[in-house]
């Protein structure tokens, strides 16, 4: 049964409200509805009664982050209706129950349910359906397409029992469709029958440098053949396929996406003109042979003879058609087709004349195959830009493509080499012309953009970075750097300002601090990844404090995480997580030394001993994590925290107990040390050592606090780092006692933890400060805010809330379901893990991401 929006206004019962029925209700129906919205024609202004029949079961979402479904979002997530939206506007949606007919001279369309809607405005706003090759087999068990949340549902579920899936196409959304069988577990084959990858966007180096980045991921990719027949067994279910080269393929799933065609049935059957090869004809308003109805999106011919099947320019024609409805000029003659993207984790982007087909155009190339970088700019005799291809590295997409049709500013040579050979030269958003198009989807200008202060701001007026989201980072470039001191474009508050809300008010969770303190234009929304895993840190930090869970991976702090809290462990190179039990002080039975190497051996790991008293270990794939931690946890070890932004490591030295310089117990401190500060959610991460004497040889001033032992008691350093920018830690207090020692280390940290910006470790933190080392000893020591009592029972908070992750994860089945690198295959290891042997150990399999390297060609083709 049909599910409707009730009519909120007078209907077309009322003669002088004219009715505009919208057949199709997918992301440019929407941008429709908006934009009518807008202008004021909807039943809520009482002037327009707006009738959409839509064929899903679910109102518009967004099309272009289909694929992100597989990474954790839900259909809900992927809406594109603001909650209310209809109501407000007085919209009648009726999902899953389409246009079956269009009555032109009655001007009627009748719904699958039946009933008939008169129109004085009809607008077609179909889409696409996509193209199944006319192949022996297609309609097998098992075959699938990949268009709609509910193909991605079916593909999902028939998945759990396959091994093996198939993706007929090798263009955008083939791509994505064999990451998303890669993703569910599946050894994936991709078919393309023409000879490179994406051969609509890319040129031959650009295909070349994401075959060899894509195969590397594990997929095996077949080019330039095409498919013969799907084959399956007595049951009708699929089994293989038959290429057109004699070879052969088992696999048990197909997904076909090999192109879209044109929805325009409906506009045939009621006499409308359509193009020879398909599409809706329209003129420049939009309009199709009959004036009284209009035809958007990838179901129109535009008035240039293309039929568009990207998002953006099924934007523009919303637009044209709502400001001609609305009774103003409009005119849609083309767009851009320049398209960015992430497959398979992968930056591709191509724009203007990324074949080079003008005339007497030349071509700059940079490649590295070892790197998977494949560069091209398209340059005309004069300097200026027609067009360019990005395989790997992107980043100068936003500002190159807006500069598409002028002459570059530099040699576009600096723009396409790296550092070291010649480049690489950064063309900031600056040196674009106030009407360069920044968002492409929404088409919207750099002037348009510098007339907000803040992301949200901009999304919210212009709706530019809500599209494919390529242009953010552009859009952040232009925005305001310096008159906004807040922590990102969702807080006008700073990282430390945030923390004393939390804490004050006792606030636990992220939409919570969003919905109330987040700048207006944010709230309600999902954030960003500055403000997120920050927030989760000040709030794991102050947990035992506001009474929040410690469990970093509890609800939604699970979303909030960075990339190694995820999964509790440092995520390597190739794929795989090192393993780092804590070795408080570095001292450790031999009872517990053989558990380590029983561990390593028995799960193949590569060991290391590191310069805070540690012993890694490296290799482990995502699923091995509980169980190797279960192992550590019942010897009694705990997580090191080597993944989290939080206390690493409290070296020492031997100190009085074996040294004959030693003055202190310093093996003994660095252990309560260590034990009193684990889990300690910071800004930054904190190492900390103890040197038994002056002689230093735990390097204890290369720390963010370090102790060195005197003949009178402690003398406590703070501020100090090693790393690309070393700085020697300054004195704090000297000749303490154990307990003054304790006391002003308590102190110092949640002062730290207090003050600090996101990111900023202890020595920056230090010379930032105002007052700098002196007011840090002030407050800390002296007491000059009146601070230290509340920061001592922060302290104390902390440590009476203390939990082992590990200890909790392992304990908890609900907890390990996430560790898994299939979802539908939980005891499937990950084939693009690989390694190889090196002195009598395991190292990763670098062959997978190094070849050879091509040549750069200049300006004027030559080598170099």
């Amino acid at each position: 049964m049909p599910v409707s929006t009730p009519p909120t206004a007078p209907t077309s019962s009322s003669p002088a409200v004219p009715t505009l029925v919208v057949v199709g209700h997918g992301m440019v129906g929407q941008r429709f509805l908006e934009a009518l919205a807008e202008r004021g024609l909807t039943a809520a202004a009482g002037t327009t009664r707006v009738v959409v029949l839509c064929e899903e079961p679910r109102a518009a979402y967004d099309r272009v982050q289909l694929t992100s479904y597989f990474a954790g979002k839900t259909p809900e997530d992927l809406s594109l209706v603001e909650p209310g939206f209809m109501e407000r506007h007085g919209f009648e949606l009726r999902l899953g129950d389409p246009a079956v007919s269009v009555d032109r001279t009655a001007r009627t369309v009748t719904a699958r349910s039946g009933e008939t809607f008169a129109y004085d405005t009809l607008v077609l706003a179909t889409g696409s359906y996509p193209f199944v090759p006319p192949v022996p087999g297609k309609d097998s068990t098992g075959c699938f397409v990949y268009r709609t949340i509910e193909d991605l549902l079916a593909i999902e579920e028939y998945a759990r029992t396959a091994t093996t899936g198939a993706v007929v196409g090798g263009g955008l959304l083939g791509l994505e469709a064999a990451g998303a069988l890669k993703g569910l577990g599946l050894e994936t084959h991709v078919v393309e029958f023409a000879p490179r990858l994406m051969p609509v966007q890319v040129d031959e180096g650009g295909g070349a440098a994401l075959l060899r980045t894509i195969e590397d991921m594990g997929l095996s990719v077949h080019t330039g053949v095409g498919t013969q027949e799907v084959i399956a067994g007595e049951d009708g279910v699929v089994t293989g396929m038959s290429l057109s080269d004699g070879s052969a393929l088992a696999t048990d799933l197909v997904v076909f996406s090999a192109g879209v065609r044109p929805r325009d049935q409906l506009a045939r059957d009621c006499g409308l003109a359509v193009g020879e090869r398909g599409g809706i004809v329209v003129d420049e308003e939009c309009r199709t042979s009959d004036p009284a109805v209009f035809a958007i999106g990838e179901c129109a011919l535009a008035s240039d003879g293309r039929v568009y099947g990207l998002v953006a320019p099924g934007y523009e024609m919303a637009l044209t058609a709502a400001e001609v409805i609305a009774g103003k000029e409009a005119a849609f003659t083309g767009a851009d087709l320049s398209t960015k993207l992430k497959l398979l984790g992968v930056d591709v982007a191509s724009f203007g004349d990324a074949h080079g087909a003008a005339e007497g155009c030349l071509d700059v190339v940079y490649a590295d195959a070892r790197s998977g970088v494949y560069k091209k700019l398209v340059i005309a005799r004069d300097g200026t830009l027609l067009g360019g291809v990005l395989v790997g590295d992107a980043d100068q997409y936003g500002t190159l493509r807006p500069m598409t049709g002028t002459v570059l500013p530099v040699a576009p040579e600096q723009l396409v080499l790296p550092a070291g050979a010649g480049g690489p030269v950064v063309l900031g958003p600056s040196a674009l012309p106030d009407e360069a198009v920044i968002c492409s989807c929404h088409n919207v200008t750099k002037g348009a953009i510098c007339e907000h202060t803040t992301l949200p701001e901009v999304k919210k007026c212009t709706k530019a970075g809500t599209g494919c989201g390529s242009c953010v980072k552009v859009i952040g470039q232009l925005l305001p750097q310096s008159a906004d001191a807040g922590l990102c474009g969702c807080f006008a508050y700073t990282r430390s300002e945030l923390y004393e809300i939390v804490r004050t008010l006792g606030i636990t969770s992220y939409a919570e601090l969003l919905d109330s303190h987040g700048r207006e234009a944010a709230r309600g929304s999902d954030g960003c990844e500055v403000c997120k895993p920050t927030v989760g840190s000040v709030i794991a930090s102050l947990a035992p404090t506001v009474g929040a869970s410690g469990y970093v991976l509890d609800g939604e702090q699970a979303a909030l995480q960075d990339t190694n809290d995820h999964f509790l462990a440092n995520l390597q190179r190739n794929g795989s997580y090192s393993i780092v039990p804590r070795i408080p002080g570095g001292e450790i039975t031999p009872e517990k030394l053989i558990v380590i190497g029983e561990v390593a051996r028995d799960f193949g790991l590569y060991t290391k001993i590191t310069g805070g008293q540690r012993i890694d270990l490296f290799g482990a794939r995502v699923d091995q994590l509980p169980l190797i931690w279960t192992r550590l946890v019942d010897a009694g070890f705990e997580s090191g925290h080597a993944y989290g932004k939080s206390l690493r490591t409290v070296k020492s030295c031997v100190g009085q107990t074996w040294c004959r310089y030693g003055v202190q117990d310093s093996v003994k401190m660095a252990i309560d040390l260590e034990l009193r500060y684990r889990g300690l959610r910071s800004p930054h991460k904190l190492k900390s050592a103890v040197s038994g004497c002056a002689r230093e040889c735990a390097e204890a001033r290369g720390k963010d606090f370090g102790i060195i032992a005197t003949a009178g008691g402690w003398n406590l350093y703070v501020g100090g780092n090693g790393g690309a920018t070393p700085r020697h830690a300054d004195l704090l207090a000297q000749d303490l006692s154990d307990a003054e020692l304790v006391r002003l280390i308590d102190r110092f940290l949640m002062f730290y933890i207090r003050t600090a910006d996101r990111l900023e470790r202890t020595s920056a933190w230090l010379e930032r400060i105002e007052g700098g080392l002196e007011h840090v000893r002030d407050v800390v020591v002296h007491d000059s805010l009146g601070l230290c009592d509340e920061l001592e029972r922060l302290m104390a908070d902390h440590v009476r809330g203390y939990r082992d992750e590990w200890a909790e994860t392992i304990n908890d089945p609900e907890r390990l379901r996430r560790f898994v690198t299939f979802v539908n295959a939980p005891d499937a290891p990950d084939p693009s893990v690989k390694f190889v042997p090196e002195r009598d150990q395991i190292k990763p399999d670098l062959d997978i991401l190094a070849g050879p390297v091509l040549a750069i060609r200049t300006l004027e083709g030559t080598a170099s």
